[in-house]
């Protein structure tokens, strides 16, 4: 049994990396930053120059901006200063109206933002973003985490250096987690304690219904609902699971003004992490217990997962989130620990090496790949069939699996990433 002091130190993990975020979270932070600087500030910019990390821009260039019809950093980065307010954090720019869109527009038109590649930088989330306005100018960075500031300047004075020269991607070593302990924590921990949780199914569920009512992305929930898919798929909790994930996810890619709990500083992965275990916890009639143990082991594994892949990389984050979700619906099936760590090795065998070509409306399809897997590799498990250390990258061990896992996304996929922006950035559309 976990003591207090640990139960205390992972509640806090969970409540720092599950929150509320509009969008897709890399140009909102770029829009947090513009926010923090312009109220260092203190008036309009007349210029914004931003200095991004590759990772930054490959997610925020095809992504659809809340409530502007819009895709890419130049109106998150006007409306961060015209309307942004730093302390609704990654709900930064959630007071967009059309006028301010339309004067975002104008701030556009007049060549006041300048977005550039932060050369020879070590963090993959590097966010660096300097206002100027009469002579005077603010500086505010945000690196290794989407609402982690570590520097901030105005003209006068440095307010805040948490910079670490020469540093890596930041990452919370604070608090070390295995999946042992992760399992021990989300199925032994007093109720009352984890009940929070429950907002991810609020958040999630809701903007899964809300995508209905548009026309959002691809579509894809909603073409999963219709008569050729339903021909095809059948009315069944596996066909339910992938439209409600899917949905949820078209209207966020598709810039709906629809907030979505995320995890690890995502919004796909708080979706991945959570509605394909609620729709299988509501529909296979399991207990309200049940369904909170189960969404706090599915994020706390994706949570635990990222600690060594890092907030961004090569590696698409569904297959992070998908091995949650997996965890969660192997428990709700009855599994034991021994069944769930057979889920986590057969995602791992399966989706290993999925790229990350950036946050676009085409991540639904994706999410869906991850969340099917995750779905079949938990059957496998309840049926006492696991991946063995004999094939590929499994090992008997789950806690290295994993890490063979992250080891292959943090570092091995590093040059497949260049590869991915390069491409990007030259596309000839």
């Amino acid at each position: 049994m976990l003591t207090k002091l640990q139960r205390d130190e992972i509640i806090a993990l969970v409540k720092k990396e599950v929150i509320p975020a509009i969008g897709c979270t890399e140009p909102m932070a770029v829009a947090l930053c513009v926010a923090k600087a312009t109220e260092v500030l203190g008036c309009r910019p007349e210029k914004i120059s931003a200095s991004l990390s590759a990772n930054i821009l490959k997610n925020a260039m095809g992504v659809g901006i809340p409530g502007t019809g819009m895709i890419g950093l130049p109106i998150a980065i006007a409306l961060g200063a015209l309307i942004g307010k730093s302390e609704y954090q990654l709900e930064v720019i959630k007071d967009a109206d059309k006028d301010s869109v339309e004067e975002g527009k104008k701030y556009i038109d007049e060549k006041r933002i300048n977005i550039a590649l932060k050369e020879n930088i070590a963090e993959k989330l590097y966010i660096e973003i300097k206002c100027e306005a009469d002579g005077k100018g603010a500086t505010a960075i945000i690196a290794g985490g989407h609402t982690n500031f570590v520097y901030i300047e105005s003209e006068t004075e440095v307010l805040l250096d948490k910079r670490q020269s020469g540093s890596a991607e930041t990452t919370d070593d604070s608090l070390s987690l295995n999946m042992r302990t992760v399992y021990d924590f989300a199925t032994e921990a007093p109720l009352q304690e984890i009940t929070f949780i429950l907002d991810t199914k609020k958040y999630n569920e809701h903007a899964a219904k809300e995508a209905l009512k548009g026309n959002y992305g691809h579509e894809l929930g909603k073409t999963l609902g219709r008569p050729l898919s339903k021909g095809i798929l059948g009315e069944s909790i596996f066909s339910h699971i992938l439209s409600v994930t899917a949905s949820a996810c078209d209207a966020r890619m598709g810039g709906a003004m629809i907030p979505v709990m995320s995890n690890s500083g995502s919004g796909n992965q708080g979706i991945c992490a959570t509605n394909p275990v609620v729709v299988y916890a509501e529909e296979n009639n399991n207990t309200e217990e049940e369904l909170i143990r189960s969404l706090m082991l599915s994020h706390l594994t994706a949570i635990y997962i990222k600690q060594s892949l890092g907030k961004l990389s090569a590696l698409c984050g569904c297959v992070v989130a998908s091995i949650g979700s997996s965890c969660g619906i192997t428990y709700l099936m009855g599994g034991d620990y021994d069944r769930i760590c057979a889920s986590v090795k057969n995602m791992v065998a399966n989706l290993t090496g999925m790229i990350c070509d950036g946050a676009k409306p085409s991540c639904a399809l994706k999410i869906s790949s991850g969340v099917s897997t995750a779905v079949l590799s938990a059957i496998l498990s309840m049926e006492h069939k696991c991946v063995t250390s004999a094939e590929g990258i499994i090992d008997n061990d789950v806690d290295r699996c994993i890490h063979n896992l992250t080891s292959i996304g943090a570092d091995a996929m590093t040059e497949t990433d260049n590869m991915v922006l390069n491409i990007m950035t030259h596309k000839s559309c």
